[in-house]
């Protein structure tokens, strides 16, 4: 009688209700997941809704701003009748407009006339500042910018005659709405009429007079919240109440920048019970930064949560019925898998006792055949791993002949095994014998040794070198008599290949295939060695090509490489076969070429190679010529080892670059002081701004009409406490190349504005100062911004300072150099081009460009007496720089002949040792309080002086 089974889950059924669960749970992952997409698109439309009209809202500010502007924009002046009559509608139309401004700037010296005015619209008013949270007159300062038109009065009378420059943020707008020309908004601040502060903004632009100079600007105050809240209102946003948003005066979701926002208590709700048990959060949260008026405004807008069962009805009808429809599944599977385990159990039984009976029947023949067996299988498996491997297995006899090879050793080695049976190692390699190695070997197997791998090289079949790895064992019989070797081979000639191609790569440029630094140095090591034990020189040549950075910057990278192989090619084919060209690093080659017998080392070795790599190339359409500059290193020379000649070659080389490149040089002890000097130079510059070791010298310059000093160039020099009074020679060119020039000229910029208006303040004449710019600062992304702050931080008029520019820091690009320019000359500044003349000038560039000033180069005034050129390079630059309305400044004017000849041809300034030197501070000074200036004699009357045809 069969036993009753326990109840248990069968595999079918469990298989069965999981599958059913977990299609279940696919299928409310999905409906729940396209449930969630639909609400986040409902969401997102939401919010981008709210972001827009936030965004209208602040248009609308600004929009408001320049339709005001604009009154002041028509040329005819203004009153506070015709400012009220435009702006009130405007307040009507926009209630979050707290008021409307007109700051106007004025001067110091107009202060009691402006505050009589004031007095005349609220009587007891005065230009006033925010001192400690309350209103006061304000600080003597050269200019204000006053509330002037204020609407509505009512309200806001605390703003009345308000000093607004005083205000940084209010100060920074105007600057950026004046550099952009377009309208700029402040941070968020407190109204000095309000009782209680609020966040508010001002959005500002700026009003010049007929001239083009500023004359203040307008603006309107806006109340942060309200603009949010009604704008919200009136497009009907604020009604939805499942939306929470938030708007930022600010880029970052800070506290003290938050303007307005819906979520009062800044707590957030917790989901309800089933949705935290049976599907993830999905925050609702959408952020836009609108950037309007110049500042960034952050709009938040998230989503409330809701209960779970409202927005997943249909997801969760899914489940609960893929649920019920899975157990009831399985539970008709467990009941037919129950019946047909009884059957299959008493089966199961029944067959196990005839499993019994047949096994004991056979057994016996198991037993019999498995020795058999295990024999045939151990053969087989030999002779398997044996064609298997890359070995084959070899036998010699007592003679050390060759008597079987296995494992296809023809088809692995290339040779017949009928060449090697029969035969010793050394007959049928007779060469083995001549080598270390081989006659080792040899040896070994006399002496009955057993040897392992030993490798040794032969010649196959096909007349190919193979290499082959071979290991053995002697055989001894019951006797202890030798009885041959045995053992096994590889063929390693494919091994052997690839330790060549890396020990080759290892010590090859992979791009040119020329020597790398590695094999280089082991080169020059064997040519000096040479060198010594012949007495012929060796030269080791460093040549490094003089445009490659351009070809790279202008044709890319492939090109590039395929000049380097070409100048590769060229320098192998232009030297001897036994001289060593390798690739140092980048576009450096290195040559070692040695003496020997009738071929002599002579410059026109050196000259070969430039020649060779100076033929044009063709990449890709275009043809490019590409010279190069080489430095040599001879040895023995000056008791030069080997360790140091690359080292000089390459001192030499420099020196070649700076000679002009497209050049070679020799090396010399005095090349080497001078390189250690840059060294010791550039190690001392490096700290020379933090310990204050720059002084300013200032050169006049002298207006040649009235004979009076109407300038001034800053020129550097560095007072260094070991070197003394370093020139600017020694160590500008350094400072460039290494970029601390950037440091060095901002702080000439700087302490030059800060000394002009000393002076200025102290009584002397205003005179322009003028600053070279070098390249570098040319190109900083910031450099209008340091010039606005240097101005600000100085209190210096713009119309002060003149930037001298050299032609080669804008001819490369034109167009961005153009706008710069024009940026530049927007601050107020003066522009000359310094040098003028030595450059590549263009008259179609130089009409494009706002400057004030030619300098005539010093290079032309000096022969201007004696040379016919220079006379006529000098009278057409005065010529041309009248005609396109620029002023006139000759350098280095040494000699009285000098300046009567430029006074009769129309330079308008002139500066040079005849008249001063440059000079330290203290000393110009004293100029400027002796009042010197050009003897009547080298003046000449307007009347008088000559015009050039």
């Amino acid at each position: 009688m069969l036993r009753r089974l326990p109840f248990s889950l069968t595999r079918a059924a469990a298989l069965t209700l999981g599958a059913g669960l977990a299609a279940s749970s696919a299928l409310f992952v999905g409906v729940s997941q396209l449930e969630y997409e639909n609400r986040a698109l409902s969401f997102n439309q939401r919010a981008e809704q709210r972001v827009a009209a936030v965004g209208q809202g602040l248009l609308d500010a600004v929009e408001v701003v320049t339709v005001t502007n604009q009154l002041f924009a028509l040329g005819a002046p203004v009153t506070r009748a015709q400012f009220h009559e435009f702006t009130a509608p405007l307040l009507l139309r926009h209630p979050f407009i707290k008021a409307f401004n007109y700051h106007r700037i004025v001067n110091d010296s107009e202060r009691a006339a402006v505050e009589a005015e004031l007095q005349r619209v609220i009587p007891g008013t005065v230009i006033g500042e925010e001192r400690a949270g309350e209103r006061v007159p304000a600080r003597r300062r050269p200019t204000y910018s006053i509330v002037d038109y204020l609407v509505p009065m009512g309200g806001n009378e605390a703003a009345f005659g308000f000093d607004s420059s005083t205000r940084e943020p209010v100060s920074a707008a105007v600057a950026r709405a004046h550099a952009d020309n377009r309208a700029a908004a402040t941070p968020l601040f407190p109204l000095v009429q309000d009782s209680s502060p609020q966040p508010s903004f001002q959005i500002l632009l700026p009003v010049y007079d007929a001239k083009g100079a500023l004359a203040g600007d307008t603006a309107v105050v806006v109340r942060a919240q309200e603009l949010v809240s009604m704008t919200l209102a009136g497009a009907g946003l604020l009604d939805d109440s499942q939306i929470v948003m938030s708007v930022y005066a600010g880029a970052r979701p800070q506290a003290a920048d938050r303007v307005f926002t819906t979520n009062a208590s800044g707590t957030r709700p917790r989901r309800d019970l089933l949705g935290s048990w049976i599907a993830p959060e999905h925050d609702m949260n959408f952020a836009r930064t609108l950037n309007v008026a110049g500042r960034p405004w952050l709009v938040e807008v998230g989503m409330k949560p809701r209960p779970f069962a409202a927005d997943h009805l249909a997801s969760l009808a899914i489940l609960a019925g893929g649920i019920l429809l899975s157990l009831m599944t399985a539970a008709w599977v467990q009941t037919s898998a129950e019946r047909t385990r009884r059957v299959q159990q008493l089966v199961r039984k029944r067959t196990a006792d005839l499993k019994r009976t047949n096994r004991r029947l056979i057994d016996d023949m198991v037993a019999r055949e498995r020795t058999e067996k295990a024999l045939q299988q151990s053969e087989q498996r030999f002779r398997q791993l044996v064609s298997m491997s890359s070995d084959w297995y070899w036998e010699q006899d007592s003679q050390f002949r060759f008597t079987m090879v296995t494992g296809g050793f023809s088809e692995k080695a290339g040779v017949l095994v009928d060449q090697v049976l029969g035969k010793t190692r050394w007959e049928y390699m007779p060469t083995l014998g001549s080598s270390d190695s081989g006659c080792k070997h040899i040896a070994q197997v006399l002496a009955f040794q057993p040897f392992a791998d030993f490798e040794y090289q032969v010649m196959d079949d096909n007349g190919q070198t193979r290499w082959f790895l071979v290991n053995g064992e002697p055989v001894f019989d019951e006797f202890g008599q030798f009885d041959g070797y045995r053992g096994t081979g590889s063929d390693i000639t494919e091994r052997k290949l690839t330790e060549q191609r890396v020990h080759h790569v290892a010590q090859h440029d992979a791009l040119t295939g020329l020597p790398n630094r590695s094999l280089l140095h082991d080169r020059l090591g064997q040519a000096v060695a040479y060198a010594a034990r012949s007495g012929n020189p060796v030269w080791v040549m460093l040549i490094d090509l003089d445009r490659f950075k351009f070809v790279n910057d202008s044709m890319g990278h492939k090109a590039g490489d395929v000049l380097l192989m070409t100048v590769a090619a060229r320098l192998r084919a232009s030297l001897r076969d036994a001289d060593t060209v390798a690739r140092l690093s980048g576009d450096e080659f290195v040559v070692i070429a040695s003496e020997s017998g009738d071929q002599q080392l002579t410059p026109e070795v050196v000259g070969r190679v430039m020649s060779a790599v100076a033929q044009p190339v063709m990449l890709g359409t275009k043809e490019f010529f590409v010279t190069c500059s080489i430095g040599v290193a001879v040895y023995p020379s000056e008791s030069t080892d080997a360790d140091t000649l690359i080292e000089h070659a390459d001192i030499a080389m420099y020196r070649a670059k700076k000679l002009g490149r497209n050049n070679f040089q020799f090396y010399t002890p005095a090349m080497n002081e001078e390189s250690l000097e840059r060294v010791r130079i550039e190690s001392a510059l490096r700290n020379a701004v933090e310990r204050d070791e720059f002084v300013l010298y200032y050169q006049p310059q002298v207006d040649i009409k009235t004979g009076k000093i109407c300038g001034m160039e800053a020129l550097i020099r560095w007072q260094h406490p070991e070197l003394g009074m370093v020139p600017p020679g020694r160590f500008i060119s350094i400072a460039e190349e290494t970029g601390m020039i950037v440091a060095i000229g901002a702080w000439v910029l700087r302490t030059a504005c800060a000394q002009n208006k000393a002076w200025q303040d102290a009584g002397f004449d205003k005179l322009r100062v003028a600053v070279n710019l070098s390249a570098r600062q040319f190109g900083a992304a910031d450099l209008i911004e340091n010039l606005a702050a240097v101005l600000h931080d100085t209190g210096l008029e713009p119309k002060y300072l003149e930037i001298e520019l050299t032609e080669s820091l804008f001819m490369s690009d034109i167009t961005p150099a153009v706008e710069l320019l024009h940026r530049m000359k927007a601050l107020g500044v003066n522009l000359s081009i310094d040098d003028f003349g030595t450059g590549y000038s263009s008259l179609s560039y130089l009409s494009r460009f706002p400057i004030d000033v030619l300098k005539i180069d010093r290079s032309f005034v000096a022969d201007i007496t004696r040379d016919a050129n220079d006379e006529a390079i000098v009278t057409s630059i005065i010529a041309l720089a009248h005609n396109l309305k620029l002023a006139v400044i000759a350098e280095g004017v040494e000699t009285g002949e000098q300046l009567d000849y430029l006074r009769r041809h129309g330079c308008d300034e002139m500066q040079g040792y005849y008249f001063s030197k440059p000079l330290p501070a203290h000393e110009f000074e004293q100029l400027l309080i002796g009042g010197r200036g050009l003897a009547p004699e080298e003046i000449v009357a307007p009347e008088a002086a000559t015009t050039p045809a």
